[in-house]
């Protein structure tokens, strides 16, 4: 990290954590010092997540895991100021985008209360995205006071009313599987959760998409969302997370078959 700034803006940047000491230094290093303070809610690490962050210059609090949206809200209160930057533990600031979020401050607090930026995926193993890598585009840079995280178990994005978000240049680097191994195990959990809490679509419409949800969500994910141009990797992710689709069709539909069977999710 490059960037400096005379003195901390005031911003407070809250990161949710779970066993992450493997991959939250960069995390912090990458906003720690130009941001009044980071906040890092932990739910309960056995690995050294909680002392890494301490000695890196976070508070840490701890807190149970409750669900996606309302740890990211519980994190929204421990923040000393209004305006908040939300990272998860596995995405890493650019020097770009840091640039331009200090530049935001120069003459007092931001003229817009929300700002979305980019967040583009590394491979597994990789250090730096691909060449035209697809990217997740969400709010993480807001004032609390115009809108919070939705409470939501299963989704974790900031809610802004009528507002329009304004998009930010810089992105930041998100490296969100450490093997392919974890991104099979992490899509289980996700497609459990799913399953658990989502009850709009009709039995006929998920029969209906069942034969065609895998074939349709690679070619999406290859072609459209340009896996291709990542070789061998390319092919793998997308290949996991089209059969996951298809998985998710599956679980919703057996989840209607016997709805109060016990839930068998890993522990957070």
């Amino acid at each position: 990290m490059t960037v400096n700034t005379d003195q901390p803006l005031p911003l407070s940047c809250f990161i949710v954590a779970y066993n992450e000491a493997d991959r939250i230094e960069p995390v912090i290093r990458s906003v720690i010092g130009w941001v009044d303070e980071v906040v890092v809610i932990d739910s309960g690490s056995t690995d050294g997540t909680q002392a890494l962050s301490e000695k890196l210059g976070a508070r840490v609090i701890h807190h149970d895991w409750p669900g996606f949206g309302p740890q990211k809200r519980y994190g929204e209160d421990q923040c000393r100021h209004d305006w908040v930057l939300n990272l998860d533990a596995d995405e890493v600031m650019s020097d770009a985008l840091c640039a331009e979020i200090i530049d935001l401050f120069k003459d007092g607090p931001p003229p817009h209360p929300f700002y979305r930026f980019r967040l583009k995926l590394v491979y597994p193993g990789d250090l730096k995205p691909r060449l035209w890598a697809d990217y997740h585009n969400y709010i993480r840079l807001y004032d609390r006071r115009a809108g919070r995280f939705a409470d939501s178990l299963v989704h974790d994005t900031v809610q802004p009313g009528d507002v329009k978000p304004v998009q930010l240049r810089g992105d930041a680097w998100h490296y969100s599987y450490r093997s392919f191994g974890y991104l099979v195990d992490k899509l289980n959990y996700y497609s459990e959760l799913q399953a658990k809490s989502i009850r709009k679509e009709s039995r006929l419409l998920l029969m209906l998409r069942l034969p065609f949800e895998m074939p349709v969500s690679f070619l999406k994910y290859y072609l459209f969302r340009r896996h291709i141009t990542g070789g061998r990797k390319g092919f793998v992710f997308a290949t996991i997370n089209s059969f996951f689709r298809f998985l998710r069709i599956a679980k919703l539909l057996d989840a209607r078959d016997a709805p109060d069977a016990p839930s068998k999710l890993p522990p957070r």
